[in-house]
């Protein structure tokens, strides 16, 4: 017993030295204050990727989150340095771990959060709505009640899953909850699926559903189902400068034109472009640009209808065309691949320049998939990374490697492989390097420009 008594003793003794010793200790300094941050020139942001805070497409960073930080690092002369968080869990872990200065993603607030962080910069309520389609002969709902004895699609496990499921409970029942399994779709997989009319309804984020209106008209997200749940960027409790400077900033510029204009071109302006495959031809040209489309055509060693099918795609053939991600000119040209390809952002709209620079961008991209036997299969894949930006095909090929699948075939192959990349799964996979992406928009406009072509083709065009 008294030998049971001592060993006690002696571990209590310990823990008490061990704890003593752990408060003795410096603490690990946990992120930077603003100052630092200034002295440095560069701020390191943590988010995740999403349609709404940060994507690369066509070869530039982007993302309605992303554009605020960008403004923001501008106005104090800051480069940004961006650290991609997994899932959304891990965004104030990293933060707490020292990794970023900031997390710009709108993160719930809660008084949990509150007691650790800074809830500041960029803020918003959001609220889940019933996703459907506007459609004369039927009767849109209105009311939740409505809901009663109505199909619900839902992600299983989700926020959105929750939702429903609670709101069943309220109304006493009779809301018909379907369920689909989280790796089988996104939710913006089943907004589309609302407008192809595959389904009737689902629940989404209320920002998610008016960036895919854009993609989708017709939708009606007028029915909310939630009350409003507040989100904010956050910052740590060592960084209260920072956190009054982004605080000041929003406030002086959250009505300015700039931010109204990153607000329209995420969830106003539409993002489609060239949709109708098979434009109406005049007798003998296809359009005013053909010995252009010629000239250079011969440089790529392509089909000048091919070059012409882009233009369409891109612009209707119109050359003061600008696009919701600021592609303008007759092939659509970023700035950062106009310059890169000869070209002065500034004279985008200049038919003979566009073409000429957008034709050299081929050749550079004729040159990075060479290894493609296939010449139809090889135009899809530079046609993807055209539209996509080549990161996000290499990503697509790295996976149909580790996936069994051919990398040097767009279709079935490549194609499946990067709609692959809009699951966590799949774009946090180590043979990835650019991130979430949703390509259905780029599957389209595959289809799409190879159909016209056809098409330009079979009209006897030449």
């Amino acid at each position: 017993m008294k030998t049971f008594f001592f060993i006690l003793v002696l571990l209590f003794s310990l823990v008490i030295t061990y704890t003593a010793c752990r408060k003795n200790q410096d603490p690990k300094p946990v992120g930077r204050d603003f100052d630092q941050i200034l002295e440095e020139g560069q701020i390191t942001a943590i988010t995740h990727s999403s349609s709404i805070s940060y994507f690369i497409y066509k070869g530039e960073p982007m993302g309605y989150e992303y554009e605020f930080l960008e403004d923001f690092a501008e106005a104090y002369g800051l480069k940004i340095n961006i650290k991609l968080a997994e899932n959304v869990n891990r965004l104030t872990e990293m933060l707490q771990e020292g990794e970023g200065d900031l997390v710009a993603y709108e993160v719930p607030v809660t008084n949990k959060l509150k007691s650790e962080f800074i809830c500041c910069g960029r803020e918003s309520e959001k609220e889940q709505v019933v996703v459907q389609k506007s459609i004369p002969r039927d009767s849109v709902l209105k009311d939740v009640t409505d809901m009663i004895g109505r199909e619900v699609w839902v992600i299983r496990g989700s926020k959105q899953y929750d939702r429903l499921v609670n709101l069943n409970q309220e109304l006493g029942g009779g809301i018909i909850i379907r369920e689909i399994g989280m790796d089988t779709v996104t939710v913006e997989d089943l907004i589309r699926m609302v407008y192809s009319e595959e389904i009737k309804y689902t629940l989404s984020d209320q920002d998610v559903a008016q960036l895919n209106r854009t993609y989708y008209p017709r939708l009606n997200l007028e029915l909310k189902v939630s009350h409003p749940q507040r989100s904010s960027w956050v910052v740590n409790k060592s960084s209260p400068r920072l956190a009054k400077a982004l605080n000041d900033w929003f406030g002086r510029n959250k009505n300015a034109p700039r931010y109204q204009a990153i607000m329209k071109r995420y969830f106003e302006m539409s993002k489609l472009s060239g949709d109708d495959p098979f434009p109406t031809l005049s007798k003998n040209q296809i359009s005013p640009y053909d010995s252009l489309f010629k000239k250079y055509a011969k440089i790529v060693d392509w089909d000048w209808r091919l070059l012409a099918s882009i233009a369409y795609q891109e612009s209707k053939f119109d050359t003061l065309s600008i696009s919701w991600a600021g592609a303008s000119g007759l092939m659509g040209l970023m700035p950062r691949t106009a310059r890169a390809n000869g070209l002065e952002p500034g004279n985008r709209s200049n038919p003979d320049g566009n073409i000429h620079a957008s034709v050299k961008y081929i050749r550079e991209l004729k040159k990075l998939f060479s290894d493609c036997v296939d010449e139809d299969e090889k135009k899809k894949i530079i046609l993807a990374s055209y539209n996509a930006g080549q990161g996000h095909v290499f990503d697509a090929q790295a996976l149909a490697r580790k996936l069994g699948k051919d990398p040097y075939m767009w279709t079935e192959n490549v194609e499946e492989c990067l709609k692959l990349k809009r699951f966590p799964e799949y774009y946090n996979d180590s043979v990835c390097r650019y991130g979430y992406f949703s390509a259905m928009g780029t599957i389209s406009y595959v289809k799409n420009v190879v159909e016209r072509w056809r098409y330009y083709e079979e009209k006897g065009k030449n």
